[in-house]
């Protein structure tokens, strides 16, 4: 698998870490919910023969410290985390492409919005968007049901409860550097599934995004807000292999699938022109 080169990028309130491996064009990969850049590490070495890939672990989680007590987090913030991220690695005037599960896929999508300049294509995949959803307020109810229950009975309880969004069975369990549950309960799990993307700027920038889901999960509560995503920018929502980590457990299947969705962007290769960024 290699060695990845290792660093760490000081951004307002936090530490990041992060990985590259590789060499070629920028490959953004973004973690979600309590995962970290450990979770992308079978797909990151496939990736990399071919690619310049960079992994992190979101603030807060793993090896990138908090400067401060937890908090909330927000979405916007972990998008300008990923933008620095890119500003200390890329090249100058380099764009790249990006891919983010779960609720790195909220970040993606929202990097992709508002750095066009930046991000040349993203695939997002499964993000956690419950208020899209037709029946946005019952599910958002059952987050803050979670949320009680974490902070009542603790973190086992918790988890066995939000196994619901993943058809009743235990969530995934990801491979991580550190575990970042309680933290994810207490401080992510309720904004992000919040989150209602600009739809009418998502839109706009529909040419450069795709919204993909597991095959696995299609009958999944977690699969939902990718397909409505899809359908509400004009998307077929696009399949990937396995399930709401399948890029973890079919690393080979999934880069091969990425791959080809990126190559699948009209525009693929290029920088976004200045007048599609005014636009933005």
């Amino acid at each position: 698998m290699g060695t990845p080169e290792t660093g760490t990028l000081a951004v307002p309130g936090a530490r990041l870490h992060f990985e590259v491996r590789g060499a070629g064009p920028l490959l953004l990969l973004i973690a979600g919910g309590n995962s970290d850049a450990a979770v992308f590490e079978p797909l990151a070495a496939v990736l990399a023969d071919d690619h310049r890939v960079l992994s992190y672990d979101p603030r807060g989680n793993s090896r990138s410290p908090l400067d401060g007590p937890p908090v909330d987090q927000r979405i916007d913030v972990h998008t300008d985390d990923a933008y620095r991220l890119l500003g200390h690695v890329a090249a100058a005037g380099e764009s790249v492409q990006v891919f983010g599960s779960c609720s790195g896929g909220l970040v993606a999508l929202e990097l992709t919005v508002r750095h066009p300049d930046r991000i040349r294509s993203a695939v997002v995949h499964e993000p956690p968007a419950l208020a899209l959803l037709p029946a946005a307020e019952a599910h958002l109810a059952f987050i803050d049901d979670v949320h009680e229950t974490f902070h009542r009975d603790g973190t086992a309880p918790a988890m066995r409860k939000l196994n619901a969004l993943f058809g009743g069975r235990p969530a995934p369990v990801l491979p991580q550097a550190h575990d970042n549950t309680a933290f994810f309960l207490a401080h992510t799990m309720r904004p992000f599934t919040r989150c209602v993307p600009d739809l009418a700027a998502v839109a706009k920038a529909a040419r450069r995004i795709v919204v993909a889901g597991g095959r696995a999960s299609s009958t999944q509560i977690i699969h939902r807000p990718a397909a409505v995503l899809a359908e509400r920018i004009g998307q077929e929502l696009t399949e990937f292999p396995g399930g709401h980590i399948g890029y973890a457990k079919w690393p080979v299947e999934f880069a091969e699938r990425l791959v080809e969705a990126f190559a699948a962007m009209p525009g693929a290769g290029r920088v976004p022109e200045a007048a599609e960024a005014r636009e933005m």
